[in-house]
């Protein structure tokens, strides 16, 4: 699929972005290639996301992975799955390392949402702002009421 043809079931009017990825998604089992395919087909910014796999690496192979996936791709923010996961203790080394790279922690699909809607923003402001997104996304709909 070209960066000019929208992707099928995205809205017809849906933004479109020939750019590399400015970020970097990782976490266990599908949940980068999950979300991201998620975000594509909400946006069609998918694109503006790099899944990192981490299926049979160990801790330095993520960190080296992640590492180089900064480097080749210019991406200054990590989002993760979990706070205390392996993906995110590599994340933090690398940021470490590159001082200029954000780490998000428990990313969920409304935080990327509003990462990738907002290209003009510096990547850190944007990611600050996506978790802020995130945390008012949460509901608790329906069910008992308290002390049922």
């Amino acid at each position: 699929m070209s960066s000019e043809e929208v992707p099928a079931g995205a809205p017809h009017d849906a933004p479109r972005h020939a750019g590399g990825p400015i970020a970097i998604v990782a976490g266990h089992g599908e949940f980068a290639r999950g979300v991201i395919s998620a975000v594509q087909h909400i946006t069609g910014y998918g694109a503006r996301l790099l899944p990192l796999i981490i299926h049979g690496l160990g801790p330095a192979d993520i960190e080296d992975a992640l590492l180089r996936l900064v480097d080749e791709s210019g991406a200054r923010v990590i989002f993760t799955d979990l706070p205390a996961g392996s993906c995110t203790i590599a994340a933090g080394r690398v940021a470490r390392a590159r001082p200029d790279v954000l780490v998000v922690t428990g990313v969920s699909l409304p935080a990327l949402l509003y990462f990738v809607m907002h290209e003009g923003a510096a990547p850190a402001d944007a990611a600050r702002q996506a978790i802020d997104r995130a945390r008012t996304a949460l509901r608790v709909v329906g069910g008992a009421t308290r002390g049922d």
